[in-house]
């Protein structure tokens, strides 16, 4: 009876222990609102912004490791997005989740509740687990409020704002990252010894808002170098090229931070025993066509890989991927069985030395629902199921009565939006669409001609359906859902997505359950513009 005890109490107190020498630590860093922007990915024959942007640490992950050229997520909106990323799932498996600010109404079970995320797994297999800033989901997905590791500080998050107004920038930027440093050092402290660890590294800064001209006052990007880089659905116009050279900035400070936790690692000797990877949320807020929208400019984000030890270096892998395929990835690094409900796939197997692309699923699913949820009369969601593939972007705009980016107007009635609302105000109207100087540009020229195809793109409604040849149109500007000639592309297309969504059960297939509770709120009385004005500027709460 005694020798059982004792053998019942070795198991449970040695087993993760023994575990630990073959696991590897797993870090995630993961930028809030950034889409594909890294040194790494300039092409000289393609002019993009990637050209004037500076990222060593991404580099040299990608470098030293794997970098993806089509990476994206399964939602281009906070929540949605990391509750995929946290769990593996389609966004729209996830009850609540698969909504900003995660809304549930009514008694109804939220299918969250029963779904284990990464953190949880990890944690039960031996794993130390911590969490450093934006969270946007449900606590217990990250590991619970003890596995939050901020107390050094949180002044990355409004990074340009806090260096923009000290005397000294150079020494303030030191400090922030300094704070970056002990975050993780205070994690790192209550790791038992040899036990492997998960970390989460998720600042806000390239999330809005950020100082205007900082991307040059900071970090010596001069936004006329962009001229004739950005993407073509922008106005290629002084005020839009310094609203994204301060962007760029914001990315670089992200960049800088990750180069603080890898210096950290290599300081244990524990980088090459650490599958480390970088990207983001979605695409970049206040362009239009960017954040909220399925398209590369609003989808498609950065990602490198490294480990030594399984990831081949320099490895370049173009086929698309999806981000809800980075938790059955990282619990095959740890040797953890994935749970058989994961929509994901590991990525370890094309990672390989002589792994190829072939083993990839080669296409990722996007959508949407509810963004900022008075973006529409009564709360309504704008619902979009997109299918990226090698050649094809196919979209189903299931309500295309809807305005994408959101009504016109949030403001109580008889108010109309001022050019400041539309600078600093995101619920003034468009409200899918985040305030920012490149908003208030376009709104305020919208009867010139150079803003049209921007306006069309971002901001006007659309057709039922849009379908886009990556080979002919790499930016999707022409849709050829209506050529006769593409009519049975289009077709298979449509099957394909119809049989996934009916696969995961999809709400939206269920007589549109998103736009009734518990998935939709009901609509509260509209609120004046100062208290919406609040709302839309704090950093990160959207």
């Amino acid at each position: 009876m005694k020798r059982s005890i004792f053998v019942a109490l070795f198991s449970m107190t040695c087993v993760p222990m023994c575990i630990a020498k073959s696991q590897p630590n797993i870090v995630m860093m993961f930028a809030d609102d950034l889409g594909r922007y890294a040194s790494a990915y300039g092409d000289p024959n393609i002019p993009s912004p990637n050209d004037i942007i500076k990222t060593p640490i991404f580099d040299r992950i990608a470098r030293e490791g794997a970098r993806f050229d089509n990476a994206f997520i399964s939602a281009p909106s906070c929540t949605p997005s990391r509750g995929a990323l946290a769990t593996g799932r389609h966004f729209f498996r996830n009850g609540s989740h698969a909504q900003l600010h995660h809304p549930w109404a009514g008694s109804e079970i939220d299918p969250i509740s029963k779904i284990k995320g990464i953190a949880e797994q990890l944690r039960d297999s031996g794993y130390h687990i911590g969490h450093t800033y934006k969270i946007h989901i449900d606590e217990r997905l990250i590991g619970g409020k003890t596995c939050i590791y901020d107390a050094a500080g949180r002044a990355i998050n409004d990074f340009s704002e806090n260096v923009s107004r000290a005397l000294d920038k150079e020494t303030e930027k030191k400090k922030i990252f300094e704070q970056v440093r002990d975050n993780f050092r205070a994690f790192l402290a209550k790791r038992k010894p040899g036990q492997p660890f998960y970390y989460s590294f998720h600042p806000t800064n390239t999330h809005r808002s950020w100082e205007k001209g900082s991307g040059k006052a900071l970090w010596n990007l001069d936004p006329e170098a962009l001229k004739g880089k950005l993407d073509p659905c922008l106005p290629d116009v002084p005020e839009i090229r310094e609203d994204f050279a301060d962007y760029l900035g914001e990315a670089m400070a992200f960049d800088a931070a990750c180069g603080v936790i890898i210096e950290e690692l290599e300081k244990l000797g524990e980088l090459d025993n650490t599958v480390v990877a970088i990207s983001g949320d979605h695409g970049a807020p206040g362009f239009p066509r960017g954040k909220c929208n399925t398209c590369d400019f609003g989808a498609r984000v950065l990602l490198g890989m490294r480990w030594p030890a399984h990831i081949e270096s320099g490895k370049v892998i173009k086929t698309p991927v999806s981000l809800v395929d980075m938790t059955p990835t990282f619990l095959a690094a740890a040797e953890v069985p994935a749970l058989p409900e994961m929509d994901g796939d590991s990525l370890l197997k094309a990672l390989a030395k002589s792994g190829s692309e072939e083993s990839l699923r080669g296409w990722v699913l996007i959508g949407r629902e509810v963004h900022a949820q008075p973006a529409r009369a009564g709360n309504l969601p704008y619902p979009v199921r997109s299918l990226r593939t090698r050649d094809f972007l196919y979209t189903i705009n299931f309500k295309p009565d809807r305005w994408p980016a959101g009504d016109p107007t949030s403001l109580p009635e008889g108010q109309s939006p001022s050019p400041a609302d539309w600078q600093k105000n995101t619920y003034a109207g468009y409200a899918d669409f985040d305030a920012s100087p490149t908003k208030a540009w376009l709104v305020g020229n919208s009867t010139n001609s150079i803003v049209a195809e921007a306006w069309r793109l971002g901001i006007e409604k659309r057709p039922g359906e849009e379908l886009y040849d990556l080979k002919k149109d790499p930016y999707q500007l022409r849709n050829i859902a209506d050529d006769p000639a593409y009519k049975e592309q289009k077709q298979a297309l449509h099957k394909q997505v119809i049989t996934i969504l009916e696969k995961g059960n999809d709400p939206r297939l269920d007589n549109d359950a998103f736009d009734h509770p518990p998935y939709l709120l009901a609509a509260k009385a509209k609120k004046g513009a100062k208290k919406l004005t609040k709302q839309a500027t704090g950093n990160g709460d959207r």
